[in-house]
């Protein structure tokens, strides 16, 4: 078993996914370490960096989206603002072939690429947006992924609860709990209802993930 393979069913993904998903990702994987000089697209260029720090941390989250998204119908939209290399919008749109995902990136560049990619892997559920976040229109989306290393401010969060649906989820990657709260603090006028679930990523056991959640009420 490849270390991705092996890492896909540590993130809770059965063997029969697991068998369509892979080749996607190493497919994927490819193209990231190909474009990655010209476009920026990722902090490694490196196969097994790759696997660990950015496809397994994208799909650490597969169990808690699974329940966001079970009851998902043609109506339903997910949206990663900021994709820049299609991180975790393709993995998720890969793991998740039953949804409708937007990969919104201001980039031109980065849009040719994300869209040779979705091309490439025969993601059929993957459209891409080129666009800035504040020029999406209001409450266009049921669920909000964001994996940046950026912190939760007033000005973001506005933004990224406006595209958001009434009654949908904001979910931001993050790291540390104890920064996260701080983070929180500052916008607790706009993101009171929110909680903070703790991410497995396998290989990456000595580094805290986690996933903060919010609710648009």
């Amino acid at each position: 078993m490849t270390l991705l393979e092996s890492g896909l069913e540590k993130c809770g993904i059965s063997k029969a996914e697991i068998e369509v998903i892979a080749p996607k990702m190493e497919a994927y994987i490819k193209e990231l370490i190909l474009f990655n000089s010209a476009y920026n697209l990722t902090n490694t260029s490196n196969h097994d960096e790759l696997v660990t720090n950015h496809i397994l941390d994208s799909l650490s989250t597969y169990k808690t989206i699974s329940g966001l998204v079970e009851k998902a119908d043609d109506s339903f939209l997910a949206a990663d603002i900021g994709s820049g290399g299609g991180l975790p919008g393709i993995p998720l749109a890969a793991a998740f072939p039953q949804v409708k995902f937007r990969l919104v990136e201001r980039m031109a560049k980065r849009c040719a690429f994300l869209e040779n990619c979705a091309a490439i892997l025969g993601l059929k559920n993957v459209e891409v947006i080129n666009s800035e976040a504040e020029k999406i229109p209001d409450n266009s989306f049921n669920l909000v992924v964001f994996r940046a290393f950026r912190p939760l401010d007033q000005k973001m969060t506005k933004t990224l609860l406006r595209i958001t649906k009434k009654d949908g989820i904001l979910a931001a990657y993050k790291a540390k709990e104890e920064s996260i709260k701080e983070e929180m603090e500052g916008i607790k006028d706009l993101a009171g209802n929110y909680q903070i679930e703790k991410l497995y990523v396998p290989g990456l056991e000595d580094k805290e993930r986690n996933l903060v959640l919010i609710t648009k009420s």
